[in-house]
């Protein structure tokens, strides 16, 4: 049977991509390799979830809506999903915003990483013959920690984590504060400043790359980077988008291969020299398991840092109250870095395939099934969290939240993130405490991760 395709590319229509009889696809030419993969894994799902949308789907509804929606508009979302049940059949897939079941999806064995199996038959065999031939990696690309399982993911896990330590993370953080004072120092005070761009993206830039071991002089070229590694967790790109994204990802891809080879040749005292010298059993990981870590690193260390700094300025500056608690309670900035990442976090949702027949929750699920984790939602979960909507710095259970996922793919640089939130915020409204912001803030336009691109302030007079 054919598939349904319809749109054109270059004269040729989708149609033709599959046949009713014969061989898979891999005689059509290289060039509509890429466009097959835009239909397939972005325009094809988006126009499944407009539709949905239309019919009132919640899945649709958050697919298609996210990018403008405030937190309170995905918590409210997250409700009607909790009233349907611990488990939500969706257009797409099983949702789910409990947080206890959030948690056991992500925790279980029965479940692996991934939101799509093409599984058998002609349109397998076109997401297979579309695949990059160069093998451009992405943060949701294997070797990447985030899209491999064990045994991989075990041996990966246990290389980065011999380096990306607490301890190794808790000695960043005089270095962390240096940077962050050397920042403030430098801000505008004459007229307004666009803080997303003068202090949440420099501050981990400067911090991650660093811990790259990237020269100072190619900082900007990370900043580049993390902007074109942040949309691939999407789906539902434009056609423009998509190709700017995977151009990004290719020149990151031949960046990191130069970069790391000089490390290799002339190692530093950055974290990443020493993930490229380590071993185990006398096996350290090779070219392409370095480079999926070194791009996990930038974007899960740098991309969703700079989420977490901008949304908690905006949360805190719309709570004036919970600002004059943390004046009167410093000790709790750490505890403010969590509530933000609880009411507003850096990454809307992930999604977990089914390896095995199984349940959720009472739910049966199928092999082959997606269950979708509301990780913002989750954090609202009124069953854990009292008075879940409110933004609260003495919350004792803040740090309860799945913003940085759970299981085995609990995020390696939560302790960084942690860090330098409470470093950045701390140090920013200390030197700045009648920063107010003005009219212009712009979120950004990516669906799964959530954060500003724009957020314009008036800093005041420094203390």
């Amino acid at each position: 049977m054919r598939t349904t395709y319809v749109s054109h590319f270059g004269g040729t229509p989708m149609a033709l991509l599959t046949r009713p009889t014969g061989g898979p696809v891999s005689s059509l030419a290289a060039p509509l390799r890429q466009p097959t993969r835009w239909v397939l894994n972005h325009a094809l799902p988006n126009l499944m979830a407009t539709r949905a949308a239309r019919r009132g789907d919640l899945q649709g509804r958050l697919m298609v809506g996210s990018v403008g929606m405030t937190p309170d508009e995905v918590g409210h979302v997250a409700d009607e999903v909790r009233a349907s049940g611990a488990v939500h059949k969706g257009f797409f897939s099983y949702m789910t915003a409990s947080l206890p079941v959030v948690k056991e999806v992500l925790s279980s064995n029965d479940f692996r990483t991934g939101i799509f199996d093409p599984g058998e038959g002609r349109i397998a065999d076109l997401s297979r013959w579309a695949q990059d031939p160069e093998h451009r990696f992405g943060p949701l690309e294997p070797p990447s920690l985030l899209a491999t399982e064990p045994p991989d993911h075990t041996r990966y896990r246990k290389l980065v984590t011999r380096v990306f330590t607490a301890r190794a993370v808790e000695a960043l953080r005089e270095r962390t504060q240096a940077i962050a004072d050397e920042l403030v120092d430098s801000l505008d005070t004459t007229g307004p400043v666009d803080l997303v761009d003068a202090y949440c993206s420099q501050l981990p830039v400067t911090v991650i790359a660093e811990i790259l071991g990237v020269p100072a002089g190619d900082r900007d070229r990370v900043l580049g980077f993390g902007a074109a590694a942040a949309p691939s967790l999407d789906t539902g790109l434009g056609w423009s988008s998509f190709r700017r994204v995977e151009a990004g990802l290719h020149d990151f891809d031949h960046y990191l291969e130069d970069h790391l080879e000089q490390l290799r040749r002339d190692p530093g005292d950055d974290l990443m020299s020493r993930l490229v010298a380590a071993e185990d059993d006398g096996v350290g990981l090779d070219m392409r398991e370095l480079k999926a870590t070194a791009g996990l690193v930038l974007a899960a260390g740098f991309e969703t840092t700079v989420n977490l700094l901008g949304n908690a300025i905006a949360l805190l500056r719309a709570h004036p109250d919970q600002l004059t608690v943390l004046r009167e309670r410093p000790d709790l900035w750490a505890n403010a870095t969590d509530e933000a990442l609880r009411v507003d976090p850096p990454v809307l949702l992930t999604g977990r395939l089914a390896a095995r027949d199984t349940e959720v929750a009472g739910v049966p699920v199928r092999q082959g099934t997606l269950v979708t984790t509301m990780l913002a939602g989750a954090n609202r979960d009124p069953d854990v969290f009292e008075d879940a909507d409110r933004f609260d710095v003495t919350r004792e259970n803040a740090r309860d939240h799945v913003s940085f996922s759970s299981g085995r793919h609990y995020c390696l640089g939560a302790a960084l993130a942690r860090m330098e939130g409470e470093v950045g915020l701390r140090t920013l409204f200390d030197r700045y405490p009648d920063l107010e912001l003005q009219p212009g803030a712009r979120r950004r336009t990516t669906r799964i991760l959530r954060g500003y691109d724009r957020l314009p302030a008036r800093l005041g007079a420094p203390a």
